[in-house]
Protein backbone atom coordinates (compact mmCIF):
# COMPACT_ATOMS: atom_id res chain seq x y z
CA UNK A 1 0.00 0.00 0.00
CA UNK A 2 0.85 3.72 -0.08
CA UNK A 3 3.23 4.67 2.10
CA UNK A 4 1.85 6.44 5.39
CA UNK A 5 2.37 9.78 6.01
CA UNK A 6 4.64 10.53 9.42
CA UNK A 7 2.23 13.14 11.13
CA UNK A 8 -0.18 10.29 11.09
CA UNK A 9 2.06 7.58 11.88
CA UNK A 10 3.46 9.48 15.10
CA UNK A 11 -0.19 10.46 16.57
CA UNK A 12 -1.17 6.52 15.83
CA UNK A 13 1.98 5.37 18.52
CA UNK A 14 0.96 8.46 20.45
CA UNK A 15 -2.39 6.48 20.91
CA UNK A 16 -1.85 2.76 20.90
CA UNK A 17 1.00 3.30 22.99
CA UNK A 18 2.20 -1.13 23.21
CA UNK A 19 -0.08 -2.07 20.44
CA UNK A 20 1.43 0.35 17.83
CA UNK A 21 3.26 -2.84 16.26
CA UNK A 22 0.54 -4.62 15.73
CA UNK A 23 -1.68 -2.10 14.53
CA UNK A 24 0.60 -1.57 11.81
CA UNK A 25 1.40 -5.00 10.80
CA UNK A 26 -2.57 -5.23 10.74
CA UNK A 27 -2.94 -1.79 8.81
CA UNK A 28 -0.96 -3.21 6.08
CA UNK A 29 -2.53 -6.37 5.73
CA UNK A 30 -5.96 -7.05 3.11
CA UNK A 31 -8.89 -5.80 3.49
CA UNK A 32 -12.18 -7.50 4.09
CA UNK A 33 -15.25 -7.27 1.79
CA UNK A 34 -18.82 -7.08 2.91
CA UNK A 35 -22.77 -6.76 1.98
CA UNK A 36 -25.32 -6.02 3.99
CA UNK A 37 -28.60 -7.94 3.53
CA UNK A 38 -31.95 -5.45 2.30
CA UNK A 39 -34.31 -7.44 5.00
CA UNK A 40 -37.11 -4.94 3.67
CA UNK A 41 -36.67 -7.95 0.70
CA UNK A 42 -35.63 -10.53 1.59
CA UNK A 43 -34.86 -12.55 5.20
CA UNK A 44 -30.92 -13.28 5.77
CA UNK A 45 -32.16 -16.65 6.23
CA UNK A 46 -33.52 -16.93 2.30
CA UNK A 47 -30.43 -15.32 1.40
CA UNK A 48 -28.16 -17.65 2.98
CA UNK A 49 -30.52 -20.37 1.46
CA UNK A 50 -30.49 -18.33 -2.23
CA UNK A 51 -26.94 -16.94 -2.02
CA UNK A 52 -24.42 -18.16 -4.34
CA UNK A 53 -21.37 -16.25 -2.58
CA UNK A 54 -19.14 -17.82 -0.03
CA UNK A 55 -20.63 -15.74 3.13
CA UNK A 56 -19.17 -15.33 6.76
CA UNK A 57 -21.64 -13.43 9.25
CA UNK A 58 -20.56 -10.36 10.17
CA UNK A 59 -20.57 -11.17 14.33
CA UNK A 60 -21.71 -7.25 15.49
CA UNK A 61 -24.26 -6.64 12.69
CA UNK A 62 -27.52 -9.21 12.68
CA UNK A 63 -27.02 -8.79 8.59
CA UNK A 64 -23.80 -8.23 7.70
CA UNK A 65 -21.51 -10.52 5.73
CA UNK A 66 -18.42 -11.32 4.82
CA UNK A 67 -17.68 -12.19 0.98
CA UNK A 68 -14.32 -13.00 -0.84
CA UNK A 69 -13.65 -11.00 -3.08
CA UNK A 70 -13.67 -13.26 -6.11
CA UNK A 71 -17.86 -13.26 -5.57
CA UNK A 72 -17.86 -10.01 -7.24
CA UNK A 73 -21.66 -9.66 -6.30
CA UNK A 74 -22.23 -6.43 -7.57
CA UNK A 75 -22.14 -7.97 -11.11
CA UNK A 76 -25.00 -10.70 -10.20
CA UNK A 77 -28.53 -10.04 -10.82
CA UNK A 78 -29.11 -10.15 -7.06
CA UNK A 79 -27.72 -6.60 -6.68
CA UNK A 80 -29.83 -5.30 -9.60
CA UNK A 81 -32.56 -6.61 -7.28
CA UNK A 82 -31.62 -4.45 -4.53
CA UNK A 83 -30.79 -8.06 -1.87
CA UNK A 84 -28.28 -6.34 -0.71
CA UNK A 85 -25.63 -3.45 -0.55
CA UNK A 86 -22.23 -3.38 -0.67
CA UNK A 87 -20.29 -2.27 2.47
CA UNK A 88 -17.05 -2.57 4.60
CA UNK A 89 -18.26 -4.08 7.52
CA UNK A 90 -17.04 -1.60 10.31
CA UNK A 91 -19.43 0.81 8.48
CA UNK A 92 -22.53 -1.64 9.12
CA UNK A 93 -21.99 -0.94 12.34
CA UNK A 94 -23.38 2.93 13.05
CA UNK A 95 -26.91 2.21 11.55
CA UNK A 96 -27.20 -1.32 13.58
CA UNK A 97 -26.91 0.87 17.12
CA UNK A 98 -28.81 3.89 16.21
CA UNK A 99 -32.03 1.23 16.28
CA UNK A 100 -34.50 2.93 13.93
CA UNK A 101 -37.99 1.83 14.40
CA UNK A 102 -41.19 2.06 12.21
CA UNK A 103 -42.81 5.29 12.47
CA UNK A 104 -39.69 7.21 13.44
CA UNK A 105 -39.02 10.32 11.28
CA UNK A 106 -35.53 9.65 10.53
CA UNK A 107 -32.36 12.16 9.15
CA UNK A 108 -29.67 11.14 7.35
CA UNK A 109 -27.74 14.31 7.29
CA UNK A 110 -24.26 13.35 5.19
CA UNK A 111 -26.05 9.88 3.39
CA UNK A 112 -23.81 9.72 0.84
CA UNK A 113 -23.48 6.70 -1.15
CA UNK A 114 -26.15 5.83 0.99
CA UNK A 115 -25.05 3.06 3.35
CA UNK A 116 -26.76 4.06 6.17
CA UNK A 117 -29.58 5.53 4.73
CA UNK A 118 -30.57 2.27 3.15
CA UNK A 119 -29.96 0.14 6.31
CA UNK A 120 -32.19 2.81 8.60
CA UNK A 121 -34.84 2.67 5.11
CA UNK A 122 -35.25 -1.29 5.83
CA UNK A 123 -35.68 -0.49 9.68
CA UNK A 124 -38.61 2.03 8.82
CA UNK A 125 -40.10 -1.16 6.71
CA UNK A 126 -42.19 1.31 5.28
CA UNK A 127 -43.64 3.77 7.99
CA UNK A 128 -42.46 6.87 9.09
CA UNK A 129 -40.45 8.83 6.88
CA UNK A 130 -36.99 9.16 6.06
CA UNK A 131 -34.79 11.88 5.22
CA UNK A 132 -31.56 11.40 3.24
CA UNK A 133 -29.13 14.26 2.30
CA UNK A 134 -26.22 15.26 0.99
CA UNK A 135 -24.64 18.63 0.00
CA UNK A 136 -23.35 17.32 -3.26
CA UNK A 137 -25.26 17.31 -5.95
CA UNK A 138 -23.38 14.39 -7.64
CA UNK A 139 -23.22 12.49 -4.10
CA UNK A 140 -26.96 12.88 -3.90
CA UNK A 141 -28.22 11.41 -6.99
CA UNK A 142 -25.62 8.44 -6.24
CA UNK A 143 -27.32 8.61 -2.94
CA UNK A 144 -31.32 8.43 -4.71
CA UNK A 145 -30.30 5.52 -7.09
CA UNK A 146 -29.15 3.33 -4.02
CA UNK A 147 -32.61 4.17 -2.38
CA UNK A 148 -34.46 3.74 -5.70
CA UNK A 149 -32.45 0.39 -5.63
CA UNK A 150 -33.51 -0.76 -1.85
CA UNK A 151 -37.22 -0.01 -3.19
CA UNK A 152 -37.54 2.51 -0.39
CA UNK A 153 -41.25 4.11 -1.16
CA UNK A 154 -41.21 6.79 1.80
CA UNK A 155 -37.91 8.58 1.40
CA UNK A 156 -37.37 12.31 1.00
CA UNK A 157 -33.80 12.90 -0.91
CA UNK A 158 -32.52 16.49 -0.24
CA UNK A 159 -29.56 18.10 -1.51
CA UNK A 160 -28.88 21.03 1.18
CA UNK A 161 -25.67 22.17 3.48
CA UNK A 162 -27.12 21.82 6.93
CA UNK A 163 -27.89 24.79 7.75
CA UNK A 164 -30.41 25.31 5.89
CA UNK A 165 -32.53 21.94 6.99
CA UNK A 166 -31.82 23.00 10.57
CA UNK A 167 -33.80 26.63 9.65
CA UNK A 168 -36.57 23.96 8.51
CA UNK A 169 -36.59 21.27 11.08
CA UNK A 170 -36.29 22.38 14.10
CA UNK A 171 -36.49 19.71 16.79
CA UNK A 172 -37.89 17.44 14.12
CA UNK A 173 -36.58 14.15 13.93
CA UNK A 174 -36.97 11.23 16.45
CA UNK A 175 -33.54 9.70 15.05
CA UNK A 176 -30.35 11.49 13.17
CA UNK A 177 -27.55 10.24 11.56
CA UNK A 178 -24.30 11.72 11.41
CA UNK A 179 -21.54 9.95 9.71
CA UNK A 180 -19.79 13.14 9.45
CA UNK A 181 -17.41 14.08 6.51
CA UNK A 182 -13.61 13.44 7.88
CA UNK A 183 -9.89 12.56 6.97
CA UNK A 184 -10.35 8.96 6.20
CA UNK A 185 -7.93 7.50 8.39
CA UNK A 186 -9.36 4.45 8.73
CA UNK A 187 -9.68 4.33 4.89
CA UNK A 188 -5.92 4.59 4.11
CA UNK A 189 -5.56 0.45 3.49
CA UNK A 190 -8.77 0.55 1.73
CA UNK A 191 -8.25 3.24 -0.64
CA UNK A 192 -4.78 4.53 -0.91
CA UNK A 193 -6.06 7.68 -2.92
CA UNK A 194 -6.96 9.05 0.55
CA UNK A 195 -3.45 9.62 1.69
CA UNK A 196 -3.24 12.31 -0.58
CA UNK A 197 -6.47 13.92 0.30
CA UNK A 198 -5.14 13.42 3.99
CA UNK A 199 -2.49 15.24 3.48
CA UNK A 200 -4.04 18.25 1.49
CA UNK A 201 -7.12 17.96 4.41
CA UNK A 202 -6.15 16.89 7.44
CA UNK A 203 -8.00 16.32 10.72
CA UNK A 204 -7.40 20.21 11.99
CA UNK A 205 -9.56 20.74 8.83
CA UNK A 206 -12.39 18.54 9.10
CA UNK A 207 -12.72 18.43 12.90
CA UNK A 208 -13.61 22.37 11.75
CA UNK A 209 -16.32 20.96 10.07
CA UNK A 210 -17.58 18.43 11.99
CA UNK A 211 -18.27 20.69 14.84
CA UNK A 212 -20.82 22.91 12.73
CA UNK A 213 -22.97 19.53 11.30
CA UNK A 214 -22.80 18.70 14.78
CA UNK A 215 -24.91 21.54 16.35
CA UNK A 216 -26.89 21.69 13.57
CA UNK A 217 -27.74 17.79 13.80
CA UNK A 218 -28.35 18.55 17.93
CA UNK A 219 -31.08 21.26 17.19
CA UNK A 220 -32.89 19.30 14.87
CA UNK A 221 -33.45 16.85 16.68
CA UNK A 222 -36.48 15.94 19.28
CA UNK A 223 -36.35 16.33 22.77
CA UNK A 224 -35.92 12.28 23.86
CA UNK A 225 -34.64 11.71 20.39
CA UNK A 226 -31.29 9.77 19.46
CA UNK A 227 -28.39 10.89 17.22
CA UNK A 228 -24.94 8.93 15.94
CA UNK A 229 -22.27 10.37 15.20
CA UNK A 230 -19.46 8.30 13.29
CA UNK A 231 -16.80 8.50 11.19
CA UNK A 232 -14.18 6.23 9.50
CA UNK A 233 -10.85 8.23 11.32
CA UNK A 234 -8.54 6.97 13.92
CA UNK A 235 -8.47 10.86 14.56
CA UNK A 236 -9.30 12.03 18.15
CA UNK A 237 -9.80 15.51 17.09
CA UNK A 238 -12.26 14.33 14.93
CA UNK A 239 -13.88 11.76 17.23
CA UNK A 240 -13.76 12.38 21.40
CA UNK A 241 -12.59 16.51 20.67
CA UNK A 242 -15.90 16.79 18.21
CA UNK A 243 -18.06 15.17 20.95
CA UNK A 244 -17.01 16.25 23.60
CA UNK A 245 -17.02 19.96 21.90
CA UNK A 246 -20.76 19.07 21.30
CA UNK A 247 -21.87 18.49 25.17
CA UNK A 248 -20.17 21.79 26.00
CA UNK A 249 -22.48 23.71 23.01
CA UNK A 250 -25.35 21.94 23.79
CA UNK A 251 -25.83 20.51 27.33
CA UNK A 252 -29.19 18.32 26.76
CA UNK A 253 -26.82 16.29 24.28
CA UNK A 254 -25.97 13.61 26.27
CA UNK A 255 -23.46 9.97 25.49
CA UNK A 256 -25.38 6.52 26.33
CA UNK A 257 -24.43 3.29 26.14
CA UNK A 258 -24.75 1.70 22.96
CA UNK A 259 -25.21 -1.93 22.30
CA UNK A 260 -21.70 -3.60 22.61
CA UNK A 261 -19.27 -5.79 21.65
CA UNK A 262 -16.13 -7.86 22.93
CA UNK A 263 -14.11 -6.44 19.90
CA UNK A 264 -15.02 -2.43 20.60
CA UNK A 265 -12.33 -0.38 22.52
CA UNK A 266 -13.84 2.30 24.47
CA UNK A 267 -12.49 5.60 23.25
CA UNK A 268 -10.09 7.59 24.32
CA UNK A 269 -9.91 9.82 27.31
CA UNK A 270 -6.95 12.49 26.30
CA UNK A 271 -4.69 13.06 23.18
CA UNK A 272 -1.77 15.73 22.68
CA UNK A 273 -2.55 17.56 26.42
CA UNK A 274 -5.90 17.80 25.64
CA UNK A 275 -8.12 15.61 27.92
CA UNK A 276 -11.81 14.76 26.76
CA UNK A 277 -15.21 14.48 28.02
CA UNK A 278 -15.09 11.52 30.87
CA UNK A 279 -18.37 10.24 29.08
CA UNK A 280 -16.69 9.43 26.23
CA UNK A 281 -15.56 6.28 27.52
CA UNK A 282 -18.95 5.29 26.41
CA UNK A 283 -17.84 6.04 22.54
CA UNK A 284 -16.41 3.02 20.87
CA UNK A 285 -13.59 2.54 18.62
CA UNK A 286 -12.96 -0.42 15.88
CA UNK A 287 -9.59 -1.03 15.35
CA UNK A 288 -8.32 -3.01 12.32
CA UNK A 289 -5.80 -5.29 14.80
CA UNK A 290 -8.96 -6.15 17.14
CA UNK A 291 -11.58 -6.93 14.85
CA UNK A 292 -12.01 -8.03 10.86
CA UNK A 293 -12.81 -3.66 9.81
CA UNK A 294 -11.51 -0.95 9.31
CA UNK A 295 -11.52 2.09 11.88
CA UNK A 296 -14.42 3.71 12.83
CA UNK A 297 -15.55 6.21 15.55
CA UNK A 298 -18.79 5.77 17.30
CA UNK A 299 -21.00 7.55 19.52
CA UNK A 300 -24.64 7.75 20.62
CA UNK A 301 -26.23 10.85 22.11
CA UNK A 302 -29.79 11.30 23.47
CA UNK A 303 -31.48 14.77 23.70
CA UNK A 304 -32.86 15.15 26.93
CA UNK A 305 -35.64 17.65 27.54
CA UNK A 306 -34.66 21.45 27.77
CA UNK A 307 -37.01 23.98 28.38
CA UNK A 308 -35.38 26.82 27.06
CA UNK A 309 -37.54 29.67 26.42
CA UNK A 310 -35.16 31.71 24.47
CA UNK A 311 -34.45 28.27 21.97
CA UNK A 312 -38.27 27.69 22.03
CA UNK A 313 -38.35 31.41 20.87
CA UNK A 314 -35.39 30.82 18.08
CA UNK A 315 -37.59 27.54 16.87
CA UNK A 316 -40.48 29.81 16.41
CA UNK A 317 -38.51 32.56 13.79
CA UNK A 318 -36.48 29.47 12.42
CA UNK A 319 -40.23 28.06 11.17
CA UNK A 320 -41.28 31.44 10.49
CA UNK A 321 -37.88 31.72 8.11
CA UNK A 322 -38.58 28.21 6.69
CA UNK A 323 -42.08 29.20 5.65
CA UNK A 324 -41.15 32.53 4.48
CA UNK A 325 -38.91 30.95 1.78
CA UNK A 326 -41.94 28.94 0.71
CA UNK A 327 -42.02 27.62 -3.09
CA UNK A 328 -44.60 27.20 -5.08
CA UNK A 329 -46.31 23.81 -5.54
CA UNK A 330 -46.72 22.90 -9.24
CA UNK A 331 -47.94 19.47 -8.54
CA UNK A 332 -51.48 18.52 -9.68
CA UNK A 333 -53.71 15.95 -9.45
CA UNK A 334 -54.36 13.86 -12.27
CA UNK A 335 -57.56 14.66 -14.83
CA UNK A 336 -60.03 12.15 -16.13
CA UNK A 337 -57.88 11.58 -19.21
CA UNK A 338 -55.01 10.59 -17.95
CA UNK A 339 -56.74 8.28 -14.88
CA UNK A 340 -57.37 6.82 -17.78
CA UNK A 341 -54.33 5.97 -19.23
CA UNK A 342 -52.55 5.23 -15.82
CA UNK A 343 -55.54 2.81 -14.85
CA UNK A 344 -54.89 0.45 -17.70
CA UNK A 345 -50.77 0.43 -15.72
CA UNK A 346 -52.35 0.54 -12.56
CA UNK A 347 -55.55 -2.57 -12.83
CA UNK A 348 -52.47 -4.65 -12.86
CA UNK A 349 -51.23 -3.80 -8.97
CA UNK A 350 -52.83 -6.22 -6.31
CA UNK A 351 -52.85 -6.40 -2.91
CA UNK A 352 -52.11 -2.67 -0.68
CA UNK A 353 -50.97 -1.36 -4.02
CA UNK A 354 -54.17 -1.44 -5.31
CA UNK A 355 -55.71 1.06 -3.53
CA UNK A 356 -53.41 3.97 -5.26
CA UNK A 357 -55.65 3.51 -7.86
CA UNK A 358 -58.16 5.77 -5.95
CA UNK A 359 -55.83 8.73 -6.82
CA UNK A 360 -55.91 10.05 -3.53
CA UNK A 361 -51.93 10.35 -3.42
CA UNK A 362 -51.15 10.34 -6.79
CA UNK A 363 -49.55 13.86 -8.34
CA UNK A 364 -48.24 14.62 -11.31
CA UNK A 365 -45.44 17.12 -11.60
CA UNK A 366 -44.50 18.72 -15.59
CA UNK A 367 -44.73 14.90 -17.59
CA UNK A 368 -43.50 12.78 -14.31
CA UNK A 369 -46.28 10.78 -12.06
CA UNK A 370 -45.81 10.34 -8.43
CA UNK A 371 -46.71 8.42 -5.35
CA UNK A 372 -47.13 10.97 -2.40
CA UNK A 373 -48.84 9.05 0.98
CA UNK A 374 -49.20 12.91 2.55
CA UNK A 375 -47.89 16.13 2.49
CA UNK A 376 -44.14 15.70 3.59
CA UNK A 377 -43.03 19.01 5.17
CA UNK A 378 -45.04 22.40 5.45
CA UNK A 379 -41.69 23.96 4.03
CA UNK A 380 -41.46 23.92 0.86
CA UNK A 381 -38.01 25.85 -0.32
CA UNK A 382 -36.21 22.46 -0.07
CA UNK A 383 -34.01 21.57 -3.11
CA UNK A 384 -35.00 18.02 -2.81
CA UNK A 385 -33.98 15.49 -5.81
CA UNK A 386 -37.46 12.84 -4.53
CA UNK A 387 -40.13 13.59 -2.61
CA UNK A 388 -42.06 10.30 -2.92
CA UNK A 389 -42.31 7.69 -4.99
CA UNK A 390 -41.44 8.30 -8.48
CA UNK A 391 -44.40 6.00 -11.05
CA UNK A 392 -43.45 6.85 -14.26
CA UNK A 393 -43.99 9.29 -16.97
CA UNK A 394 -46.92 10.41 -19.12
CA UNK A 395 -46.51 9.62 -22.96
CA UNK A 396 -48.59 10.33 -25.63
CA UNK A 397 -51.65 8.65 -25.09
CA UNK A 398 -49.70 6.00 -22.96
CA UNK A 399 -48.09 5.46 -19.40
CA UNK A 400 -44.40 4.47 -19.14
CA UNK A 401 -43.71 2.82 -15.64
CA UNK A 402 -40.55 3.77 -13.87
CA UNK A 403 -37.37 1.14 -12.93
CA UNK A 404 -37.71 2.75 -8.83
CA UNK A 405 -41.72 1.56 -9.21
CA UNK A 406 -40.30 -1.97 -10.22
CA UNK A 407 -38.14 -2.75 -7.48
CA UNK A 408 -40.94 -1.63 -4.81
CA UNK A 409 -43.19 -4.25 -6.46
CA UNK A 410 -43.36 -7.53 -6.07
CA UNK A 411 -44.79 -11.11 -7.35
CA UNK A 412 -47.81 -10.30 -4.27
CA UNK A 413 -48.72 -7.16 -5.97
CA UNK A 414 -48.43 -7.36 -9.59
CA UNK A 415 -50.31 -9.48 -11.80
CA UNK A 416 -48.21 -10.42 -14.39
CA UNK A 417 -44.90 -11.82 -13.21
CA UNK A 418 -42.07 -13.31 -15.90
CA UNK A 419 -39.50 -15.62 -13.58
CA UNK A 420 -36.18 -16.25 -14.29
CA UNK A 421 -33.40 -18.48 -11.97
CA UNK A 422 -30.69 -16.43 -11.18
CA UNK A 423 -28.34 -18.56 -13.41
CA UNK A 424 -30.33 -18.18 -16.48
CA UNK A 425 -28.25 -16.22 -18.82
CA UNK A 426 -31.17 -14.35 -20.31
CA UNK A 427 -31.05 -12.27 -17.04
CA UNK A 428 -27.67 -10.62 -18.25
CA UNK A 429 -28.90 -9.80 -21.53
CA UNK A 430 -32.16 -7.92 -19.64
CA UNK A 431 -29.63 -6.01 -17.36
CA UNK A 432 -27.59 -5.17 -20.83
CA UNK A 433 -30.91 -3.78 -22.15
CA UNK A 434 -31.78 -6.25 -25.11
CA UNK A 435 -34.92 -8.05 -26.06
CA UNK A 436 -36.06 -11.52 -25.13
CA UNK A 437 -36.99 -14.07 -26.29
CA UNK A 438 -39.58 -16.14 -23.53
CA UNK A 439 -41.91 -18.39 -25.54
CA UNK A 440 -40.54 -21.60 -23.30
CA UNK A 441 -41.40 -19.26 -20.18
CA UNK A 442 -45.20 -19.27 -18.56
CA UNK A 443 -46.01 -16.63 -15.97
CA UNK A 444 -47.22 -17.69 -12.15
CA UNK A 445 -50.01 -15.75 -10.80
CA UNK A 446 -49.63 -14.19 -7.46
CA UNK A 447 -49.76 -15.97 -4.44
CA UNK A 448 -50.44 -19.50 -6.51
CA UNK A 449 -48.98 -21.71 -8.07
CA UNK A 450 -51.18 -21.92 -11.13
CA UNK A 451 -49.69 -21.35 -14.23
CA UNK A 452 -50.72 -19.63 -16.74
CA UNK A 453 -50.15 -18.68 -20.84
CA UNK A 454 -48.29 -15.45 -21.58
CA UNK A 455 -50.56 -12.51 -22.55
CA UNK A 456 -49.45 -9.45 -24.23
CA UNK A 457 -48.54 -6.77 -22.03
CA UNK A 458 -46.32 -5.55 -19.29
CA UNK A 459 -44.51 -7.86 -17.04
CA UNK A 460 -42.61 -7.74 -14.07
CA UNK A 461 -39.53 -9.62 -14.10
CA UNK A 462 -37.92 -11.42 -11.06
CA UNK A 463 -34.93 -13.01 -10.67
CA UNK A 464 -35.60 -16.42 -8.05
CA UNK A 465 -38.83 -14.06 -7.31
CA UNK A 466 -37.42 -11.08 -6.60
CA UNK A 467 -38.12 -7.72 -8.81
CA UNK A 468 -35.79 -6.50 -11.59
CA UNK A 469 -37.91 -4.42 -13.35
CA UNK A 470 -40.49 -4.46 -16.66
CA UNK A 471 -40.37 -5.44 -19.47
CA UNK A 472 -43.49 -5.55 -22.44
CA UNK A 473 -44.38 -8.83 -24.28
CA UNK A 474 -45.27 -8.92 -27.53
CA UNK A 475 -46.22 -12.24 -28.84
CA UNK A 476 -43.07 -14.48 -27.54
CA UNK A 477 -40.48 -11.31 -27.38
CA UNK A 478 -40.35 -8.97 -24.27
CA UNK A 479 -39.25 -6.00 -25.28
CA UNK A 480 -36.90 -4.58 -22.53
CA UNK A 481 -37.86 -2.01 -20.46
CA UNK A 482 -34.69 -2.22 -18.12
CA UNK A 483 -33.45 2.08 -18.70
CA UNK A 484 -30.39 2.96 -20.09
CA UNK A 485 -28.97 4.51 -17.29
CA UNK A 486 -29.21 1.24 -15.06
CA UNK A 487 -27.79 -0.98 -17.54
CA UNK A 488 -25.21 -3.14 -17.12
CA UNK A 489 -21.93 -4.36 -18.33
CA UNK A 490 -20.96 -8.08 -18.97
Amino acid sequence: MTDLPEKFLASMREILGDEYESFLTEFKDHRHYGLRVNTSKITKEEFERISPFHLTPVPWVKNGYYYRREDQPAGHPFYAAGLYYLQEPSAMTPASRLSVCPGDRVLDLCAAPGGKATAMAADLAGQGQLVANDINTARARALLRNLELFGISNCFVTNEPPYVLAEKFPEYFDKIMVDAPCSGEGMFRKNPAVVDAWLEKGPDYFSALQKEIVLYAADMLKAGGRMFYSTCTFSPLENEGVISWLLEQRPEMKIIPMEDYEGFSPGISSFQGVTFHPDCSMTRRIWPHHMEGEGHFLALLEKEDSHDGEKTSNEKKARKKGKGKAAKDRSTKPGKEQRRIIDEFFSLLKGTFASWRSYDDIEIRGDKVYYVPEKSYENKGIHFLRNGVYLGDMKKNRFEPSQPFALILSEKSFSNCLYFSQDDERLKAYLRGETLQVEDLTAVGSGTEDKKGLQNGWYLILVDRYSLGFGKLVGNTLKNKYPAGWRMKY
